[in-house]
């Protein structure tokens, strides 16, 4: 889709250059996907020249500008999963960014799960300075973040101990090539404790952590209190009761495969 309004595109972008009618530019696949009339400007980001992947000693730093398909060439099981769960074609992977996916702040955004699940923080930056937040936290609803007027992602950090951790992954959707309805990946933590991540299906993640190996019983009530029925997501890839009980089904599996 053509943004009309578009009258000036600034190459390469910085923080302390945004104003009102600007947007920050990643791939662009969600930005160009749907009419925006209020933007007049565009700053692109992908010419910033940041490193698409750092590792280091305390985990992987992942630039807002990293695409999927340099993700999912990362090395990292999980994250090739969660790349996936785009179900999209590679010209998309090529293009599309772990920033942009971040901040379209869809319920099925598979760069959230990834994030939220491994215990993932993003460094914002604007023109008050920088910040660090949790991913769990980063989105609030469908399509809300917790980003105010002028901020950008600048990165996403994924802890060594998280990427270190055996997981388990589970998603569904309505068809075979559809959007997803539900992502349940479990992380087993050092302690022998494990973490339960619930996106796709609610409008936000949802985090359940256990101190201890969880039984069936104790996960299944922990999800009907901390995740309320209103919570989940209703709309053409499917419906609150199916997600919802795709969610317990789920979160069972991921618990019996990590179980120690």
């Amino acid at each position: 889709m053509d943004l009309h309004t578009v009258a000036e595109v600034i190459s390469p972008a910085q923080v302390g250059q945004w104003r009102p009618g600007d947007a920050w530019l990643g791939g662009g696949t969600a930005l160009f996907g749907e009419p925006r009339p209020h933007l007049t400007r565009l700053l692109d980001l992908t010419t910033a020249g940041w490193p698409a992947l750092t590792p280091g000693e305390d985990g992987l730093e992942v630039a807002a500008t990293c695409t999927i398909a340099e993700l999912a060439a990362s090395g990292y099981d999980i994250a090739e999963k969660c790349c996936h769960a785009f179900l999209a074609s590679f010209k998309i992977w090529n293009v599309a960014t772990v920033g942009g996916n971040l901040c379209a702040a869809l319920p099925a955004g598979p760069m959230i799960a990834l994030g939220a699940a491994l215990d993932g923080t993003v460094l914002l930056q604007g023109p008050d300075g920088e910040r660090t937040v949790p991913v769990a936290e980063f989105v609030t609803g469908e399509g809300t973040t917790v980003l105010s007027e002028g901020e950008l992602v600048r990165s996403m950090h994924l802890p060594a101990s998280s990427l270190r951790s055996p997981t388990a992954y589970r998603q569904g959707s309505l068809h075979a090539h559809g959007r997803s309805g539900v992502l349940v990946i479990g992380r087993a933590t050092a302690g022998g404790g494990l973490v339960i991540t619930v996106t796709a299906a609610t409008r936000r993640p949802h985090v359940l952590v256990f101190a201890s190996p969880p039984s069936a019983e104790i996960v299944q009530v922990a999800l009907a209190e901390r995740i309320p029925d209103d919570a989940y997501v209703d709309d053409v890839h499917g419906l609150p009761a199916w997600r919802r009980h795709l969610t317990r089904v789920y979160a069972e599996e991921v618990r019996a495969e990590l179980a120690p």
